[in-house]
């Protein structure tokens, strides 16, 4: 079989030679403006590449593919290598096209277009196979994490190539300071990448999702990713929540204490000032709550709250004023003293005002009867006077009045 087809090949590539051979005298001149033209295929590993090889000007010259190995795989319209997944997509003078469907990273390589003219004319087409990384593993993560703990996460992946960039979101924030190792596999064409994450965790890690992402010109804009939720064990945080900030005698009064932790703190300890609850009738304890009724003067004191769990302990006080109920109504009521005092300076300003005014209307109404009387005042007798006075009230230009 293998000599068969070696006889083949040499056949359609003699053939081909005698053809041109036989007319040559008569091609020469034409063939100077024939060049096959191709161009460079990149193709995602599994998927299918198109080799097209085209002549402008072809005077029913023959044109031929041939792969890397510098095996012919197709002679015109003749297939020449027996391989399923070679297939013919166009044959003309103008045009030899070509598909490889399912490609492997083997395929990669440089192909060869030839035009048999006088000299044989050749153009070259680089395959280029890009392979796919394997969906990203993330390893190192335990659970659960102490707060407090460094926490070394790796996110791996193969099979790229060229070799995969891999990136780590916290929060949806993208975590810049990672360290990142490229390794060639075994075959020598692909690339396994991992990037290692360090941090320090706390209680606010605690079901965030960690994400490795990894990004490729094969996974067309579609990145792969890898995710690990966080569980982080922490020791409680407590807060005491009082129902009412005036407790009031005969009033009842109920205390929560809020607590956070991981593992959850079940239950919790209530004790007054260091003891245990003195009244246990009216300090009933349901749950989270405290609830004392019927306040009165002797519940006065300090409140504590205690939440435990696995991890360690922690506490929260509050100091009880049971307050009297007359007192506190003065105290919420209108503040007399000063309103009376508001009220005093709005009448001091008001009477001052008044006394102003008046001062400022007396004044300018003595200057008007003293220009009035004007002329007057040097008369040797009483008649002398008046006509004196009816005369500069004659004299428009010299009368002037203030008041206003």
């Amino acid at each position: 079989m293998i000599w068969k087809r070696s006889a083949v090949l040499r056949f359609y590539s003699v053939c081909g030679l005698l053809l041109q051979a036989t007319a040559s005298k008569s091609k020469v001149k034409g063939s100077q403006g024939q060049f096959p033209l191709t161009q460079n295929v990149t193709v995602v590993e599994g998927g299918t590449a198109i080799l097209t090889c085209r002549v402008d000007q072809n005077d029913n010259t023959s044109l031929q593919w041939s792969n890397p190995a510098q095996q012919t795989l197709y002679f015109d319209d003749k297939k020449a290598l027996r391989d399923n997944r070679i297939e013919l997509v166009r044959a003309s003078w103008h045009e030899l096209s070509i598909s490889v469907s399912d490609v492997s990273l083997s395929d990669e390589g440089q192909y060869t277009c030839s035009l048999f003219t006088m000299p044989v004319k050749t153009s070259k087409a680089y395959l280029t196979v890009l392979g796919v990384p394997e969906k990203p593993q993330i390893s190192g993560f335990s659970s659960p994490v102490m707060e407090g703990d460094l926490m070394q996460l790796t996110c791996k992946t193969s099979g790229s190539k060229p070799a995969a960039d891999i990136r780590w979101f916290k929060n949806d924030k993208e975590i810049k300071d990672v360290k990142y190792l490229k390794e060639e596999d075994a075959n020598r064409k692909t690339f396994t990448v991992s990037s290692t994450l360090d941090f320090r965790v706390d209680r606010s890690d605690d079901g965030v999702a960690v994400i490795c992402r990894v990004d490729h010109e094969s996974l067309n804009a579609t990145p792969q990713v890898a995710m690990q939720v966080l569980e982080i064990h922490y020791t409680p945080s407590v807060k005491i929540i009082p129902s009412t900030p005036f407790p009031q005698e005969g009033q009842s009064l109920t205390l929560t204490c809020e607590s956070k932790g991981k593992p959850l703190p079940e239950p919790v300890l209530w004790t007054k000032d260091g003891a245990e609850l003195p009244d246990p009738d009216r300090m009933v304890v349901s749950g989270r709550e405290l609830n004392i009724l019927f306040l009165n003067k002797t519940d006065n004191g300090t409140y504590r709250c205690e939440a435990t769990n696995t991890i360690g302990q922690s506490s929260a006080e509050y100091v009880l004023i049971v307050h009297d109920p007359n007192s506190l109504a003065g105290q919420n009521g209108p503040d007399h003293a000063l309103i009376g005092g508001i009220v005093a300076v709005v009448v001091f300003v008001t009477l001052c005002s008044i006394f102003l005014l008046g001062r400022y209307l007396a004044r300018h109404k003595g200057t008007y009867l003293t220009n009035e009387a004007k002329g007057a005042e040097d008369a040797p007798d009483a008649d002398t006077a008046i006509i004196n006075a009816e005369g500069s009230q004659v004299n428009a230009e010299e009368k002037k009045e203030y008041f206003i």
